[in-house]
């Protein structure tokens, strides 16, 4: 993959650096992701007055950095802590650790097919991140299967060999809702038929979800989603009591569906 990466950050960038060396002046830093040094002046480590600037950056210390200037003529980049928002280096951080993951991943998916992490990057990267980011990619095979990358038009052999080091490597949280289901249904076949309408009731295209059904006490069942975020997992527990509130309502009894907070 790092074939695939520009040499040179961009004006406006934030990068991930490690502190090398610290002078009177400002502090030299290693560009992780660019195998570049830049110069982090002691007017761009904080917005307060610095009495000791090793109380700010340390050598080995790895921060987030905004790029200033540029000049590739002269190898010169020049750095910003104290432009960098607490927003940003979270999320930067959380940006770098996933991409990361996703060349280990990779690097298990090149073992797995005997090709090099390059090699399988350029039959399927640009593929694939033309919808999502690599280690996004990862994270719906784990949860979705080879059908996530075969739609895409990755050969079904890669896609696979993806989804399986994503499902042994990934552990994907989910996240829970749930409601209550009160059904009646005064037909001797009662029971068969509350059973036939859970059954038949689940949406379609659900490998991102699971769905439960579990009694409580007659007359009132469970309904308990589990899904990657909130908004889908909503999503599939609304449209699912509604086909159950619907089936059973054709069989010719009463059901009512109550979300639980």
């Amino acid at each position: 993959m790092a074939e695939c990466k520009p040499q040179w950050p961009e004006v406006g960038d934030l990068v991930i650096a490690t502190i090398e060396t610290v002078t009177d002046y400002g502090a030299y830093a290693e560009l992780d992701e660019f195998d570049k040094r830049g110069l982090l002046h002691v007017s761009e480590i904080s917005s307060s007055w610095i009495r000791n600037i090793r109380d700010f950056v340390r050598e080995g210390q790895k921060v987030v950095l905004k790029v200033l200037r540029v000049d590739q003529e002269k190898g010169h980049i020049d750095l910003s802590l104290r432009r960098v928002t607490k927003r940003e280096r979270i999320d930067k951080v959380l940006s770098w650790k996933k991409e990361r993951k996703a060349e280990a991943l990779l690097h298990g998916v090149a073992e797995k097919v005997s090709l090099t992490s390059d090699e399988v990057y350029q039959k399927v990267g640009h593929v694939i991140e033309a919808k999502y980011d690599l280690y996004e990619a990862f994270e719906k095979a784990a949860i979705e299967g080879i059908e996530v990358l075969t739609n895409l038009g990755v050969e079904e052999t890669l896609a696979k060999a993806f989804a399986e080091e994503a499902q042994e490597r990934i552990h994907v949280k989910m996240v829970k809702v749930r409601g209550v289901l009160e059904i009646k249904v005064t037909k001797p076949n009662g029971v068969k038929v509350i059973k036939e309408a859970f059954n038949k009731a689940k949406i379609e295209k659900t490998k991102d979800a699971n769905i439960k059904f579990y009694i409580i006490a007659a007359p009132k069942y469970c309904i308990e989603v589990q899904a990657e975020n909130y908004k889908r997992a909503e999503d599939v527990l609304q449209k699912t009591a509604q086909n159950v509130v619907t089936i059973i309502s054709k069989s010719g009894g009463q059901s009512t569906f109550r979300r639980e907070k």
